[in-house]
């Protein structure tokens, strides 16, 4: 058979199994990241023997594409010297699924770590210098090129045994010039012989196959300019980040553009990080890179992701660098003052990443809210009362939400203390402690008040007194506006009252209950209010049962009231009339079931028969006048 003809061959049986698809595939290996074109490239260790297929990422813009030596020893190292011309991109794997960009005419150096025979076919471009395998070994191509084989073993002469170690095998793609998407593959493995044992490959081709398992493959798409070295929003991740991440890549990073919610307090940082990278996700150049800072913000420039820059002198901040995995710090301008700035990074003229930010003040304002009533002894205050006021099970008998000059949530914890403001203490309310402080910024959070309580000294009695915060940092304390702390007993007597006299059908009422102390005060909103049951005609509660009852532990507010909502007949049919309802609650010492009064009607017509004769009588006397009127002025005339 000639050497032409056995080419020829190898071209149609590489062909013809790949496309019927008679090719096993290994498993991937785990992808390795190769790097971008123009860098180091990656050593054959990295990848799975007879499963991995290398590119020489490390290229040159002039000159020639450098193969593998005519006889190399043990696998190529990282960083070797192989060099490929006109490549573009190249993806960071090394198994069946790579991807890869060109110039036309591009020469790629291609190298694998194998132990069998191995071959490289392609769906257009050609192979030359291909080289590897033991000594002896001779490579041989098809006619047109398009397919190279270097066999495993030995001449016919010698042992016809396996490799027992990997060895390196590599060739020299040259790319088509025609625009396009191409495909490069790498097959390994033996061919058995008739005797159903490992044949040996030798130079001239004989009647044996090409290796049957494909071991790497890349897509190729064949460019007719590169697009790389322009920045591309695509592949170009910020993020905002309380410090700054470590190995902030674009490329990796999970949830790259996804910014922190941290809160950062007074004093704090923040840390925009970000890596801008082309259209075929490679490093970008070094450029000219602008960072300005809105509102006075301070920003200063870092080269290494993971370690924050010094503290910046003013709002921008030119540099020029390679943009890749860099960190920007924002600091408030002012100590103690809030800032909100919105800072903006540019590369070589194009804006690359907007972000906005808050960097809290020192506490400015103290506001207090959900005041409570104290029990005549007490000091921890209710935590059925906070719960009631903000959904916080936690004692207290006043909220202090504590905002900056721009009226940012100040979160308290850990910042400074509180304290009354003694002048404003009495003998019946001595003092304002049990503080529980804030360690939330969220609007919607509970967490995002402090709470405190006041001590009764055995007197019903009130005194409009105020608390302060002092940070603890700088000494500097803030006072609330006053309010009113209230000393009462705990339920004594009570009586229920209606919102209105009479209902129609599918109205809404409205019972409060008024609890007073032993004294005649209204009660504390401390103590709960009891068990107790309702019974009123043609209503049914809105949020609790009437034959058990609303909630026996809920506390009054501060005025010693309950107030409880019912629905006006929307069950059941109503019969319109006067109702008289019993309500009973059994904590209170003194208290007697409370009778309140009250009518309903159907919303239909309920005028009577006397109601119209009336109006007709009415209407009869009107007319008259009309007439006694106008005989008046007709004997005037």
């Amino acid at each position: 058979m000639s050497k032409t003809t056995l080419r020829k061959r190898i071209a149609v049986i590489a062909a013809s199994a790949l496309t019927a698809g008679m090719l096993s595939v290994v498993a991937t290996p785990v992808a390795y990241a190769n790097n971008p074109a123009g860098s180091a490239n990656a050593a054959t260790t990295t990848g799975t023997v007879d499963g991995s297929l290398f590119v020489a990422t490390a290229s040159n813009s002039t000159g020639a594409a450098v193969g593998i030596p005519v006889t190399t020893t043990g696998l190529l190292a990282a960083g070797n010297a192989l060099l490929s011309l006109g490549l573009v991109a190249k993806d960071t794997s090394s198994g069946t699924a790579q991807t890869m960009v060109v110039l036309p005419g591009a020469a790629i150096s291609l190298y694998a770590p194998v132990t069998t025979a191995t071959a490289f076919t392609t769906t257009g471009g050609s192979f030359s210098t291909t080289r590897g395998g033991p000594a002896g070994i001779t490579a041989t191509y098809s006619n047109d090129l398009k397919t190279t084989l270097v066999p495993s073993a030995l001449s016919s002469a010698v042992s016809n045994a396996l490799l027992a170690t990997a060895t390196n095998v590599g060739t020299i793609w040259t790319a088509p010039s025609a625009v396009g998407v191409y495909t490069i593959s790498m097959l390994t493995g033996y061919v058995a012989n008739t005797a159903g044992t490992p044949g040996a490959i030798v130079p001239v081709l004989g009647t044996t196959a090409l290796p049957g398992t494909l071991s790497g493959a890349i897509t190729v798409q064949v460019v007719a300019s590169s697009a790389g070295g322009t920045y591309s929003a695509a592949y170009s991740s910020c993020r905002t980040t309380a410090g700054t991440l470590t190995g902030y890549d674009s490329r990796t990073t999970t949830d790259a553009n996804v910014d922190s919610a941290a809160t950062i307090a007074n004093g704090g940082t923040w840390s925009i990080d970000y890596d801008l990278r082309d259209a075929y996700a490679a490093a970008l150049p070094a450029g000219n890179l602008v960072v300005t800072a809105t509102n006075g913000g301070i920003v200063n420039y870092g080269a290494t992701v993971g370690a924050t820059p010094v503290a910046g002198t003013a709002s921008t901040v030119v540099y020029n660098g390679i943009p890749t995995s860099d960190t920007v710090r924002i600091d408030q301008p002012t100590a103690g003052a809030p800032l909100t700035t919105t800072v903006t990074i540019s590369y070589n003229g194009t804006v690359v990443c907007t972000k906005t930010v808050t960097i809290r003040g020192k506490v400015a304002k103290l506001a207090v809210a959900n005041v409570g009533t104290q029990s005549l002894t007490g000091s921890a205050g209710s935590e059925q009362w906070m719960y009631q006021e903000i959904g916080r099970y936690s004692a207290g008998l006043f909220t202090v939400l504590a905002t900056d000059s721009a009226g940012n949530i100040v979160a308290t914890s850990g910042l400074g203390t509180f304290e009354p403001v003694a002048s404003t203490l009495t003998t019946g309310v001595g003092n304002i402690s049990n503080f529980a402080y804030a360690s939330s910024t969220s609007s919607t959070s509970s967490s995002r008040f402090s709470l405190g309580a006041w001590t009764c000294t055995g007197t019903a009695t009130e005194a409009n007194v105020k608390v302060k915060f002092t940070t603890t940092a700088t000494g500097e304390a803030i006072e609330s506006p006053a309010f009113k702390a209230r000393c009462a007993g705990a339920p004594d007597t009570y009586t229920v009252s209606l919102d209105k006299g009479s209902y129609v059908q599918g109205d809404l009422a409205t019972a409060t209950v008024q609890f007073l102390d032993s004294k005649g005060n209204k009660a504390n909103s401390v103590t709960a209010v009891g068990a107790n049951s309702w019974n009123l005609p043609f209503m049914t509660g809105v949020s609790f049962t009437m034959a058990s009852g609303a909630s026996a532990t809920a506390v009054t507010k501060t005025d010693g009231s309950v107030a409880y909502t019912f629905t006006v007949g929307t069950t059941t049919a109503v019969t319109a009339g006067t109702y008289t309802g019993v309500v009973s609650y059994d904590s209170p010492a003194n208290g007697v079931k409370s009778t309140p009064t009250y009518k309903i009607s159907t919303g239909g017509d309920t005028t009577s028969n006397a109601d119209i004769l009336k109006s007709i009588v009415a209407l009869i006397a009107s007319i008259n006048k009309q007439i006694q009127a106008l005989q008046k002025l007709i004997l005037k005339r």
